[in-house]
């Protein structure tokens, strides 16, 4: 059996104890609480450009059949900037050509920043939200948050049971690939309930992760590029309208 894919994160950092990592570009020591969220934040912090070039990855060593779809997608990561030039950069295809002689208006995009509710139930705000989370290395956020939202609608019950084991593995589980922040209690406490799923069995762990987001990334969206540069063309396209 291979074994289970890893964060790319693991290839800066050695793990010294069960709770403490070392960063081998600069030596410095982290707690570690079974989350890779932190490592990730500070590799972006001391190295404002960090990306994860192919060079630096032995792909064989992942043992992960996922490992190129990894690959591709940190790719085009390592290019991204906080910036876009086109509000189309981070719509998906379907969503581009369902826009395409659409325009924001300057309030609608405004209102994201009144609350994070606001941002997020905006399609072109999630959209956006996303394609940030993305030049942060942590969208694993925002994709477990709508998986929970998509889980919450299921009716089947073997079809919850597959979706709800599905999330486990690609966003609970100690080093899954998409692992989000959570407690070891969280984690442990949501394990038990995907044993005999209900409905609401994800409703505690998806509201902390809600909460992260809102208080960490959302404030840090509203700041970033992304979100000022579409504020300002919106204002702009506003403004030659009314001339």
């Amino acid at each position: 059996m291979s074994k289970k894919c890893k964060s790319f994160v693991w290839l800066h950092f050695t793990k010294k104890d069960d709770k403490t990592v070392e960063c081998k570009l600069c030596g410095l020591k982290l707690t570690y609480h079974s989350s890779t969220t932190n490592m990730t934040y500070h590799l972006k912090a001391t190295n404002q450009h960090f990306t994860c070039s192919y060079s630096t990855i032995d792909w064989k060593k992942l043992h992960c059949k996922d490992s190129q779809a990894m690959k591709t997608r940190l790719g085009c990561l390592s290019n991204k900037s906080d910036s876009c030039s086109d509000f189309s950069e981070f719509l998906t295809p379907a969503q581009e050509r369902s826009t395409r002689y659409l325009k924001l208006s300057n309030d609608e995009v405004t209102r994201w920043a009144d609350s994070f509710d606001a941002l997020l139930s905006n399609k072109y705000g999630l959209a956006a939200f996303r394609t940030f989370l993305k030049t942060e290395f942590s969208d694993e956020n925002i994709e477990f948050w709508l998986a929970c939202e998509d889980y919450k609608k299921i009716k089947s019950p073997a079809k919850m049971m597959s979706k709800a084991s599905k999330i486990y593995k690609e966003f609970i589980d100690i080093h899954a690939p998409r692992e989000v922040n959570i407690d070891h209690r969280t984690r442990e406490e949501t394990k038990q309930r995907l044993l005999e799923p209900t409905p609401n069995s994800l409703n505690e762990v998806q509201a902390k992760v809600y909460s992260l987001m809102e208080k960490d990334s959302f404030p840090r969206f509203i700041r970033s590029k992304i979100y000022q540069d579409l504020l300002n063309r919106t204002q702009i396209y506003c403004q030659r309208k009314s001339v």
